[in-house]
């Protein structure tokens, strides 16, 4: 690896590199970095895994899919964080039991699988690493369900909104929003109708316009 790759490892995990000097060395000897365009699969359910994927720039969706179609989304893994499934696979030899898709252009360091359970012997960075990935998901995962049993979903979708829309605009689709909040496109695209009608948004195409953030915000936690 480069000098200026080596820096990047260093400034985008400086808690896991910047004081083990040992690891990083293993980091620059051991991994190869791989780039990926949106939309790629990276790991689909029953797939075996051979490495541990850490995200250098971009994002990608961890997801569940029914046989009817729907998905619900299990976490997200943005710059600076890695796929704690994929670490649970590699660590306990089990196939990976969901789908993992890139949403943008992905560049990340693979670990191999020899490697990661290597290193959990070996440095306490790691170590500290991998069981703060895992107290990190799992308290998404906790979320996401909280969020699915107990909350009704006009409170979710008004939520969705107010959280992702940026100057006023959320940017996404009826069927996109189903799929982060793991519903029908048929029952987001009712519920949103209704806050149109109660003129809480406008709707246009690829676009939900927020036009009223106090009301928004008392559906969200009403």
């Amino acid at each position: 690896m480069n000098h200026a790759l080596h820096q990047r490892l260093r400034s985008t995990f400086p808690e896991l590199l910047a004081d083990d000097t040992a690891l990083l060395e293993r980091f620059l000897r051991e991994t190869v970095v791989r780039s990926l365009p949106p939309g790629q699969v990276v790991c689909q359910q029953g797939d075996s895994c051979g490495y541990l994927p850490l995200l250098l720039s971009g994002r990608a969706r961890v997801f569940k899919s029914a046989e009817s179609g729907r998905e619900i989304t299990l976490y997200r893994i943005d710059a600076g964080d890695s796929c704690v499934l994929t670490a649970s696979c590699i660590m306990s030899d089990i196939p990976f039991p969901a789908l993992a898709v890139s949403e943008t252009e992905v560049e990340a360091v693979l670990i191999p699988a020899g490697s990661v359970r290597a290193w959990m012997g070996e440095s306490a960075a790691w170590r500290r690493y991998l069981f703060g990935l895992v107290a990190r998901r799992l308290a998404d995962v906790i979320a996401v369900v909280e969020e699915v049993a107990f909350r009704r979903l006009d409170a979710r979708v008004a939520a969705w909104l107010l959280e992702h829309a940026a100057g006023g605009v959320a940017h996404t689709t009826h069927q996109e929003l189903a799929v982060d909040l793991g519903s029908s496109r048929e029952v987001v695209s009712r519920i949103l109708r209704d806050l149109e009608n109660e003129g809480m948004i406008r709707r246009t195409r690829g676009e939900i316009l927020l036009l009223d953030r106090v009301r928004l915000g008392r559906t969200a936690t009403g």
